[in-house]
Parts: C-alpha cells; structure tokens; sequence
C-alpha cells in the first residue's frame, strides 16, 4: 500500500488548508495555531492530529521535533496572517520591508521560515496576499529561504474560482515548487453553492446553518432596497480605498472574495447568509464544522484558504514528490 505523505500545518485555523491536502491523500500530523476557538474546529476535523494552541514564536524547534517524536514531515504548509500586508489595512506599515521586519504581526513570516528551516520538509507552500510581494519584499523572502537550504523559491499566484471555488480569491503560494494547477473552465456561481441548501435551521443535520440574527428595521428598509451586486456600507483601506462590506450577492455570479469580516447579504432573503453558507462560497464540504461563537465561526471560514484551491495545490505537490496517479 502506498505510503501517505505527513503534512504540518502552521497557523492552521479551522482547517481549510489541510481539508484540501487531505482529501488528495495527505495526512496531518500536526497543526499550531494560538486561536482557541479555530484550534477546536481543526482538532474536531482532524482528529488525529496534534494540535498545538500556542503562539508559533513560544514554540521552538525542539518543541516541534518532540511533539513529532521523531518524525520525518513531507510538507510543511501555513497562512501566517495577511494583515500586515494587505491594501485592505489603513494601518500597514509603509515600507514594505517594516511589515516583514518591524510589524510583529508580518514577522510571523519568519517564524514560518523558522519552523521550515527546523523541519526541513521535502516541500513548503505558505499562502499570503499578493501584496507580500512588493517592493523589496520578494527578494528579502527568498534570501530567507535561501538561508534554510531553498535555493529555488517560485510565486505562484493562484486564483481560487479556477480551481472550483465559487468565489473570488487571488492569493500568493510561496513555495520550493512551482504549482501549475490545472484550471477548471467552468465557475462554480452563488445559487448552484448554495441554492440546495434548506432554510436556516438549528437541525444538526446541516451544521452552521442556524438562523442568523435579523436585520433592524431601519437597516431591513435599505436592504430590501439593495441590487444584486451592491453593498450596505463602505469602510476605509489603505490609502484611502473604500472597501464595500455587507454586498448583496449576485445568484449567478462569483461571490466577492469572502474575509474574516465579511458578511453577504442572501440573493433571495433578506437577511445575512448563515455560516454554512458562507462556507460553501468557499468550497468547505458540509461535513467540514466550525465551533466557537458565530463571529469567530464566519472569521474562521474568511481566514481560511479554500479547500478546492487547497487540494488543486496538494495535487500538484503529490505529483513533485512522486506519488501521484495521474
């Protein structure tokens, strides 16, 4: 029987990332996360795995290699956070350089470098915003992999709806690799994601798809009012963008790219999609379950990366390291 690849998951939240490489055939040994709530999702999706609910920058390499008792690790993968980095951030550092090396937040970064170096994986991918490969950012990454043993360190920018994600999400997979996914020719639009869905219950059949909390009646007013396409309100990013946020979703097209503070407004209903609905805008099976309360629920399924692009990328690193059917 063919062996199956072990995959560590840093900053792993609910899971999306190893939902993917676990369904082309991965196992996840361990994960690292310090967010409670995320932490309980993945433990209660992959119950097999270690988890570690602990800031990366108090875990040292030798925590990792006695966690992993001996071990030897295929891939390592993360999404350290992207808010440092990110144009939707009115407070990123203006040097692109300072968000790597002075934001304590983007400097977790190099704590996933660290833990790669420690590891010394036969692959990596850590997946960030595009806009981690600004100015002299690119180059200060790939001398920091350098330093680990990579000396060939490839940007594929990937693009979620092309990989059967009914929404839209371009993000940045740094890796050892190149991954060339093949893409998918049709995109999957709002209604056939969710359209099959029953209304919102507390039945445990369906998890996270309990009624979310109605709109006021002065704010139900203006969305009754809203267009597909349209959003309620508008916050500032940086330089001054202004940023839509409550979008009344459009059944037969993509939805907009789903964040750890978004929210959508039903195409049909007038009222908040649900958590399981948001989560199939991102590709998460029905089986995939969020824990905590409803605010870190939809923060869990907008941080996650979408298990569809997830297990595209899986593929592609399955068939680098030679286990791969196709």
């Amino acid at each position: 029987m063919r062996k199956r690849p072990l995959l560590v998951d840093l900053f792993s939240g609910a899971g999306g990332f190893a939902r993917g490489f676990e369904e082309a055939g991965f196992i996840t040994v361990l994960a690292i996360d310090n967010d409670r709530a995320a932490s309980r999702s993945f433990m209660a999706n992959f119950p097999t795995a270690i988890v570690l609910v602990e800031d990366i920058r108090d875990v040292s390499c030798d925590d990792v290699k006695y966690v992993l008792g001996g071990v030897n690790v295929d891939v390592v993968i993360g999404s350290p956070p992207c808010e440092p980095y990110t144009g939707a951030n009115p407070r990123r550092k203006e040097r692109p350089l300072d968000r790597l090396y002075s934001d304590p937040g983007g400097a977790l970064v190099l704590e996933f470098i660290r833990i790669v170096s420690c590891l010394k994986p036969k692959v990596f991918v850590m997946e960030n915003v595009p806009a981690i490969m600004e100015g002299e950012l690119k180059s200060a990454l790939v001398k920091e992999f350098r330093k680990c043993g990579y000396e060939r360190i490839f940007f594929n920018v990937l693009r979620a709806h092309e990989h059967g994600t009914p929404s839209r999400r371009t993000r940045v997979f740094i890796s050892n690799i190149p991954l060339r996914p093949k893409r998918l020719r049709k995109v999957i639009t709002v209604w056939e994601a969710i359209g099959d869905l029953p209304e919102p219950s507390h039945d445990p059949i369906i998890p996270n798809h309990e009624p979310p909390p109605p709109f006021s009646g002065k704010k139900l007013k203006r969305v009754i009012r809203l267009r597909w396409g349209s959003s309620l309100i508008k916050y500032e990013g940086a330089e001054g963008r202004m940023l839509p946020n409550l979008i009344k979703l459009h059944p037969k097209k993509l939805a907009p790219t789903v964040l750890g503070s978004s929210r959508f407004i039903h195409p049909y209903e007038f009222r908040l999609l649900t958590v399981r609905e948001q989560a199939r805008l991102m590709g998460f099976p029905d089986y995939h379950v969020f824990l905590g309360g409803r605010d870190e629920q939809y923060n869990q399924v907008g941080e996650a990366v979408p298990p569809p692009l997830a297990k595209a990328i899986a593929l592609e690193v399955l068939r680098y390291l030679g286990l791969s059917n196709g």
